[in-house]
């Protein structure tokens, strides 16, 4: 754990919020790579993980920026209501589960909303290193567009094409756009769900190959629960089996007997909780692994995820 301060507190669009942090004892924050993370520890308990979105080279300030989502579960809330200059937070080491592919020959960034976070350090990085890369930011309107000015003051303000809904000159078209997938050429989008799946139907819909392929979720979908039911979960090392019912995940019923699964977003984003299964059959419900890596069935994430099999072994 990292005890920082917020140095600054900026508005950077309508409902979001910049935070610059710095060590509290100015000491170099540790190094990151363009698409990495911070778990951000608020009041009441709750862990939220926020993109970094300064140059990746910079080692005396973490920037983070964070939309105050109408449909907040706490943690946006907080930061825009409770943390201003001056107050002190705890993070984590930065992780990256969005990483560049370096070997790239092209790269194609997409960023809808706030996910112009991650997007914009990788333009950063790849603007640093003289690689080939486009980037396309699309918002609702010029006033809900963070870092724009940062953006157009940019060495690589001539690779950037502003989307806005209120100008529908400026649409996206995903299908010109991602048209005849050249070889080695690498696919990075961020955003709200519906835009994320928009971009990368419409890459598949070109023939671009999943390898090619890479997104960050900020938020799940809400799942439809009506239909689940229970199953049970046995613990590999011990031989204990739990009952878990409709209404409670797995992470909540091993917690609830003395068994802790390092936890985060709590809906299948991070990777955090991700836990190998020996036997049985999941129900992925996540946005962390890919389709491949979900057709193989040996890991699965208990924070939101179930079982279409009566039992699961866990790796516990």
């Amino acid at each position: 754990m990292i005890d920082v301060v917020v140095v600054s507190r900026k508005n950077e669009a309508q409902d979001i919020c910049s935070y610059e942090l710095a060590c509290v004892n100015d000491n170099a924050l540790p190094g990151f790579s363009a698409g990495a993370h911070i778990d951000v520890h608020l009041p009441g308990g709750i862990i939220r993980q926020y993109s970094l979105c300064n140059h990746p080279e910079e080692r005396h300030r973490y920037l983070i920026g964070v939309l105050k989502d109408p449909d907040s579960r706490g943690g946006s809330q907080c930061l825009h209501e409770q943390i201003n200059t001056g107050d002190r937070l705890r993070i984590s080491e930065p992780r990256n589960l969005f990483p560049l592919a370096h070997q790239a020959r092209r790269s194609l960034l997409f960023a809808g909303g706030i996910g112009i976070t991650p997007i914009l350090c990788m333009a950063e990085r790849l603007a640093h290193n003289d690689a080939d890369f486009e980037m396309h930011y699309c918002a609702r309107s010029s006033e809900r567009a963070a870092f724009v000015e940062r953006i157009r003051n940019s060495s690589f303000a001539d690779r950037v094409f502003l989307h806005f809904d209120e100008q529908p000159e400026t649409a996206l078209n995903a299908a010109r756009v991602l048209a005849q997938p050249g070889e080695n050429v690498h696919l990075y989008v961020c955003g709200p769900g519906g835009f994320m799946q928009h971009v990368l139907d419409s890459a598949k819909a070109q023939g671009w190959q999943e390898d090619s392929l890479h997104r960050e979720y900020f938020a799940a979908t809400p799942a439809d629960t009506s239909n689940d039911g229970s199953f049970s979960v046995k613990v590999g090392s011990t031989g204990q089996v739990f009952e878990i019912p409709a209404d409670k995940t797995v992470v909540q019923v091993l917690e609830n007997h003395g068994i802790d699964i390092a936890m985060s977003c709590e809906q299948g984003i991070c990777g955090t909780c991700l836990t190998k299964v020996l036997e049985g059959v999941p129900d992925h419900r996540d946005l962390f692994l890919t389709e491949n890596e979900q057709a193989l069935n040996d890991q699965f994430t208990p924070c939101c995820s179930r079982s279409k099999s009566p039992l699961l072994v866990l790796d516990l």
